[in-house]
């Protein structure tokens, strides 16, 4: 007979102090010696994690009102250009905008020390108007001055992302880092088999509405992430071979850790910021099961050359090899290197495994499922 559960059924083990919770490095050691339904009859929860550079990721800010009050249109944080295309005293701060005056410094910094409770120089230029005649505000603010500080990331956790590669001569600087001539090195960015969306493929278990850990709280997947594709080729396993599905996520950023979110500065690139999510994935059934089952072998990317502008598909891979440290593309061995925290990654699994077990964190059904039938289209040229 079949094993079917439900969140429900599941959220009460969970407060009984009975679910089973393991991570899905544990899933991947038991699918070894056991079947899917085994696995589904005896585990409840299984824990996924990421931690990486997500550059489409900001926060929301309300400074609060000034007296007398002003409608900011030009807004700077420790000189760091941000919204001024809001409400009165709101703003969205981009993790990518860069300071005016140091390039390697900019809004995920911002982030990062507000989090961490610093204080943040605080510009603020209108044109005055007779609701709002204050034209100019200079000020500090921080995470306990100001009434609501959340993040809010639009295109988070790629279910899957290529290998990032350079055939040319000369040595180029990109979102994956530094990549050397020649062949001279290789990049990824995905937890592999530990990776949320690569345990649940078809996202039955993960939609709008579903709580995640996010950045050392809990949060939720407020929407489907830009970008969003789930028309790409998928391997034999159901794994998209290359850049497929994202998640938009949100959570209250005065209650993170900057353990789990770190501003980044890449090479002659630019400002980028660390993230860390972590995914519970209910064992439903046997479906659910066999997916969870998958491991770094079985999870196939693509090699992409980012020296061409079109970025052409080089050769495919797998996370197996990638973490060997090397892989091979036209008889050349090629060292890689990941942009993600594989650490950072079995922490928050671990973590969000110990809300489950003591209680602190239940699981939700998602309010609305994702699309099924999506692509990606380009800007074009008139």
């Amino acid at each position: 007979m079949s094993v079917t559960k439900s969140i429900e059924e599941i959220n009460q083990k969970i407060s009984n102090g009975e679910a089973v919770v393991v991570t899905a490095e544990e899933v991947s050691t038991m699918a070894r010696s056991m079947t899917a339904a085994q696995i589904a009859e005896r585990v409840d929860v299984v824990t996924t994690a990421t931690f990486g550079p997500m550059c489409s990721s900001g926060a929301f800010l309300n400074f609060g009102h000034y007296s007398p009050p002003i409608r900011m249109e030009e807004i700077y944080l420790n000189d760091v250009p941000v919204s001024g295309g809001l409400a009165a005293v709101d703003t969205y701060i981009g993790a990518t905008s860069e300071s005016r005056f140091d390039h390697t410094y900019g809004g995920a910094h911002i982030i990062e020390e507000l989090i961490a409770g610093n204080d943040i120089k605080l510009k603020a230029r209108a044109k005055g108007t007779d609701c709002y005649p204050t034209k100019e505000v200079e000020t500090t603010i921080n995470k306990e001055s100001v009434n609501e500080f959340y993040l809010y990331n639009p295109r988070n956790a790629y279910q899957n992302y290529g290998v990032a590669v350079n055939t040319k001569s000369h040595t180029i600087y990109t979102y994956m880092g530094t990549l050397l001539p020649n062949l001279g090195n290789a990049t990824y960015s995905t937890s592999g088999e530990l990776s949320p969306l690569l345990n649940d493929p078809a996202m039955r278990t993960i939609g709008i509405g579903t709580r995640i850990f996010l950045c050392g709280t809990q949060g939720y997947v407020s929407w489907y992430g830009t970008q969003f594709n789930t028309s790409k080729p998928v391997n034999e396993y159901g794994i998209p071979t290359s850049n497929a599905a994202t998640l938009a996520v949100i959570g209250d950023a005065k209650e993170m850790s900057t353990e789990y979110l770190k501003a980044a500065y890449f090479e002659k690139y630019g400002v980028t910021m660390f993230v860390g999510i972590g995914i519970p994935i209910p064992m439903l059934d046997e479906q659910i099961a066999q997916a969870c089952m998958i491991s770094n072998a079985q999870i196939d990317t693509s090699v992409i050359d980012y020296s061409e502008p079109d970025k052409p598909v080089l050769t495919m891979v797998n996370y197996e090899q990638l973490h060997s440290g090397t892989i091979e593309i036209d008889g050349k061995s090629i060292k890689t290197a990941p942009l993600s925290s594989m650490k950072k990654a079995r922490k928050i699994a671990q973590e969000l495994k110990d809300w489950i077990d003591r209680g602190e964190f239940y699981l939700s059904t998602p309010v609305q499922q994702f699309p099924n039938h999506t692509t990606v289209q380009n800007l074009k040229q008139r």
